[in-house]
């Protein structure tokens, strides 16, 4: 593990963004094992003085009066509280005496590689030296900072201090496996040996020390069908980056914070760290939407690449990628980009079965169907246009791609997903698509087994348009991106010539084919049909020790529906 340089203590005391940065970029180049409690430490004083602080008291009594302020246009020389490299590493230095003085190596016989007990014992030392009651979800709780200074963590940041003890203690082969909402373990001479290590709710330390195996992760969302971002020391850097949390209150963020993370997520993109993280990517899409870097790439291409990482590099088991490019275009009002992704989330959460694990992607979904599309819905019937989406059979085939993939995920589990309100929500969006509109659509039905044709287009990088008149995605500094969000300028006649072909592979869906179709639609018809009870299996269900949806590197400001 390596322990800063001379030419980094002399980057101390950190100033400002560049200097943050500066450490970040020396500290990756030259270590291949980058000291994890030391990087986490830094970011976690930053954020938690520029958050916390300012959250409790009207005033910033801890915080230098110059922070925020600027010599000139240049953000990297934007204020931050001052970091001391003594307390830095003072704090470091208790972090190591805690995990030493309670993890006798030797005891276990001193292995060249970790083992299942070791890393459990590990797990058990933080655990145990956690503040006994907190609320484990609040907000800056993910850095080694927060473990010593207030002794609590959250699912993510005891993670992160397992691996970081495991590191400190010599043993490399230990790294972060990350999902969309949960961390466990990976170890051992390949990896290939894994193990729980942390915790949602009451009653849920049990688990640590029991690996993740393919019963557990079948099907789950929360374990992304076994395809899970498995760290290797880069990228849990990018990992403790991505997980910064910029928000003061429920409604501000610090925009200090937020800068800092742009700052040392592209310094993390230039050298190639975050190439097969998908969510970091996005998160850093999210800034870049926010806070437009000159002479970056626009969103749309870190999108872009965050779907390609998710397609090549975890066979497409990700659907934080596609929410986050629908909501992009849902801001931006391209509405009918925004529900052909929204589709093509949804065409990969019916890979998985719903559990009460799933809390923070059915929200997802939730708003999307609740609030999102009806918001859409209303925008567009306000003076309907020729070239309205209720004109394009192609919108009204995304909504039943969307519907049929929540039909899909709802199979087979062994709690319902749709209620009344999804049901309600459904038929009053596609009674704004009249019966011509409706007809021109192609519906097929298929096995839930059979490969779906829908799918194909979802599995391939999305393309640029051809056509050098066409119009392209461009930022305010003239970077073009290379996703092709901007909407077709079609005649209406040609866009009422479309047909488009849906295979509903969903039996609620399949069994609607014929009521979505008619000339006129009839509500309460559908609406017992979406609300049945779907087949459930009868399984094995995980237990009441499982693991709870914890927030895992995505700070809540990425709510598709922001500024609305």
């Amino acid at each position: 593990m390596a322990r800063l340089s001379d030419e980094e203590k002399a980057l101390f005391p950190l100033k400002d963004i560049d200097s943050v940065a500066k450490l970040f970029r020396l500290h990756l180049a030259r270590n291949r094992e980058p000291n994890l409690a030391i990087l986490s430490i830094v970011v976690g004083y930053i954020e938690n003085t520029l958050t916390c602080s300012r959250a409790s008291s009207d005033g910033l009594p801890d915080i230098e009066d110059d922070v925020g302020s600027k010599c000139d246009d240049d953000h990297g020389r934007i204020r931050l509280p001052y970091v001391e490299y003594d307390s830095v590493e003072a704090l470091h230095e208790r972090f190591l005496a805690i995990i030493k003085a309670h993890v006798d190596v030797a005891s276990f016989g001193s292995p060249k590689f970790a083992t299942r007990e070791l890393v459990k014992r590990v797990s058990d030392v933080v655990w145990c030296t956690l503040s006994s009651s907190y609320y484990k979800d609040r907000a800056h709780l993910q850095s080694i900072y927060s473990y010593m200074t207030g002794a609590k963590l959250d699912c993510f940041g005891t993670t992160l201090a397992v691996v970081a003890a495991c590191q400190a203690l010599g043993y490399y082969d230990v790294h972060m496996a990350l999902s969309e909402d949960h961390t466990w373990v990976v170890f051992g001479e390949k990896a290939r040996d894994t193990v729980e290590v942390t915790w949602h709710g009451k009653g849920n330390e049990d688990k640590r020390g029991i690996p993740v195996t393919e019963d557990v992760y079948h099907k789950s969302w929360l374990y992304v069908n076994g395809r899970p971002v498995v760290c290797n020391r880069h990228m849990e850097v990018a990992a403790i980056v991505s997980s910064v949390n910029p928000g003061i209150n429920a409604t501000t963020d610090s925009e200090e914070v937020m800068l800092l993370q742009q700052a040392l997520l592209w310094v993390l993109y230039d050298a190639g760290h975050l190439s097969s993280y998908p969510m970091a990517i996005d998160n850093l899409g999210d800034l870049e939407e926010m806070t437009p870097t000159k002479g970056r790439p626009p969103p749309t291409k870190l999108y872009e690449d965050a779907i390609l990482s998710a397609i090549r590099d975890y066979k497409n088991q990700h659907v934080y990628p596609y929410t986050y490019l629908g909501g992009y275009c849902y801001r931006n009002k391209w509405y009918k980009q925004a529900l052909k992704y929204w589709a093509r989330a949804a065409s990969v959460i019916k890979n998985y079965n719903y559990s009460r694990d799933d809390e923070e992607i059915y929200k997802e979904f939730l708003e999307t169907a609740n609030e999102l599309i009806p918001h859409i819905m209303r925008v567009v019937s306000s003076g309907i246009s020729a070239r309205s989406i209720l004109k394009d059979p192609e919108c009204f085939a995304y909504l039943l791609k969307f519907y049929d993939g929540i039909c899909g995920w709802e199979e087979g589990s062994a709690t319902p997903v749709l209620h009344i309100g999804w049901a309600k929500a459904l038929v009053n969006t596609i009674a704004k698509f009249e019966a011509d509109v409706r007809s021109h659509v192609k519906i097929y039905c298929v096995d839930i087994g059979d490969v779906d044709v829908d799918d194909e287009e979802t599995l391939l990088p999305t393309r640029v348009k051809e056509s050098g008149s066409a119009a392209a995605s461009q930022d305010q500094n003239g970077n073009i991106g290379s996703l092709d969000l901007v909407e077709d300028d079609v005649d209406p006649s040609e866009m009422m010539h479309r047909s488009p072909p849906v295979h509903l592979a969903s039996a609620k869906m399949r069994g609607l084919r014929d009521l979505l179709l008619a000339d006129k639609l009839n509500s309460q018809a559908i609406s017992l049909q979406l609300t049945a009870q779907s087949q459930v299996t009868l399984s094995k269900k995980r237990g009441a020790t499982d693991p709870e949806p914890g927030p895992v590197g995505r700070p809540k400001r990425t709510r598709q529906g922001r500024d609305v």
